[in-house]
């Protein structure tokens, strides 16, 4: 079996400098494969929804969405995702502040092979060691056949751990399929998407703490199902039910 490719997204307004991080990244044969350029942070998000990356590489002042912006949405709502920073000598006071966030590694623009090099490693080790915990923790059986057979253990996999930051890409790997054909069968034969369902289980489990833990903040409960930051599990939660959970909890208690 061979190494596992990870999945690279680079964010970077001028598009010379984008391409040419894009290059030299492929180059590195550290098994780091670009899926997706972006601009801006504002593309950035859609590319992460869309291609679900592993890293992302992003300059810091870009224009209608900042690094620093984005980086604080992925590291909510995407928080498996290993970010590093591009900025300019001028900007690294400023790029320090997302240490906040989690960031993996800082480069100095003009981006230096041998740094990215460095940084490129790091990462490998710590993907391969998450990847590697993942596997050890949940095995999946062997020998599946059917389409029926693969969807009843994924959905199984959702519901046992649909508190946690489950990523499809890996359990799509599991099966040797991609993610984007796993998703259509298991929409085929449940009538709902993967996300979809993930996000149901969550709703569903907030709407019972919030009616039968009156103890319990709002911010608790959205981080006991996952949603760690408070305003995107109010913002989930209304788009699901139309209400916000303060409101949810209030209309239905006695």
């Amino acid at each position: 079996m061979g190494k596992d490719v990870y999945r690279v997204i680079v964010v970077e307004d001028e598009e010379r400098i984008l391409n040419n991080i894009a290059k030299k990244i492929e180059e590195s044969n550290l098994d780091f494969k670009v899926v997706g350029k972006a601009l801006t942070g504002k593309q950035a998000l859609i590319l992460v929804e869309e291609l679900t990356p592993d890293v992302i590489f992003t300059d810091i002042k870009m224009p209608v969405m900042d690094g620093l912006e984005l980086i604080e949405q992925l590291y909510f709502k995407y928080p498996y995702i290993k970010i590093v920073i591009i900025s300019g000598y001028a900007d690294f006071e400023y790029a320090q502040k997302a240490i906040v966030y989690d960031v993996k590694g800082y480069l100095l623009k003009p981006v230096d092979t041998e740094a990215l090099v460095e940084i490129l490693n790091k990462l490998r080790l710590i993907l391969d060691a998450e990847k590697k915990s993942l596997r050890e923790r949940f095995s999946f059986p062997r020998g599946l056949r059917t389409p029926e057979e693969i969807v009843s253990v994924v959905r199984e996999f959702i519901k046992e751990n649909y508190t946690e930051n489950i990523n499809m890409n890996f359990i799509a790997e599991r099966f040797n399929y991609s993610s984007s054909y796993l998703s259509r069968l298991f929409t085929q034969y449940t009538g709902i998407s993967p996300y979809k369902y993930l996000i149901e289980l969550r709703i569903n489990r907030a709407k019972y703490l919030l009616l039968n833990h009156k103890e319990l903040s709002i911010k608790q409960i959205g981080e006991m199902i996952g949603y760690p930051d408070q305003g995107y599990f109010s913002r989930i939660f209304k788009r699901i039910t139309g209400k916000s959970p303060q409101e949810f909890r209030e209309e239905h208690l006695l």
